[in-house]
């Protein structure tokens, strides 16, 4: 058996028996993370507050371990800035998803919090958001259901990288990755 365990604990935010928190112990240094995730409110469909849930998950998940992960699934730009700024000092990476268009403010806050308002997609490049781009031209422009394929088209690689201080749970580092599949030919 792999020796990393993962203890799952449902989010206040989503039905009983959804993934919403966990708590992973790194393979080779036998130390923890925390690992949580929330739902934006704006846009989206509606669901408990996030910025109360994380107030609840932070307090329970820092008496284990410093190092905290958010990932913050969320449609408005505003609301990730503000969950950034809610955590600052309290979790160490804030990562925002969701909208698949990778942004380009990665930072580490006054607290210590690194933090990037969207973190992009893996998927094709050619396509719109992934899926190939006739049937969602034909869908914007007939205002009609349409069936979304998986675009198949050259890949694009989105993600960010993140060096925390373990002793306190600080960022020390965050980097955007951006890789393409051209890029990736030439540099193999």
């Amino acid at each position: 058996m792999d020796r990393r365990r993962t203890a799952h604990r449902s989010s206040g935010q989503f039905s009983a028996g959804n993934a919403g928190a966990r708590l992973r112990d790194h393979p080779r240094k036998r130390q923890k993370a925390g690992d949580r995730q929330l739902a934006g409110q704006n846009v989206l469909p509606p669901i408990d507050c996030p910025f109360r849930e994380a107030d609840e998950q932070l307090e329970r998940v820092r008496k284990e371990t410093k190092c905290v992960l958010v990932d913050f699934h969320a449609e408005a730009t505003s609301e990730k800035i503000a969950m950034g700024w809610h955590l600052d000092g309290r979790a160490s990476l804030v990562v925002g998803t969701h909208t698949h268009v990778q942004t380009n403010d990665e930072t580490i806050l006054p607290g210590g919090t690194a933090y990037i308002t969207d973190a992009g997609m893996v998927g094709s490049r050619e396509g719109v958001l992934g899926m190939e781009r006739t049937a969602v031209l034909s869908k914007f422009k007939t205002q009609l259901p349409a069936r979304f394929v998986v675009d198949e088209g050259k890949w694009q690689f989105h993600g960010v990288y993140a060096e925390l201080d373990e002793t306190n749970g600080r960022a020390t580092a965050i980097e955007k990755i951006r890789l393409t599949e051209d890029e990736w030919l030439i540099m193999s």
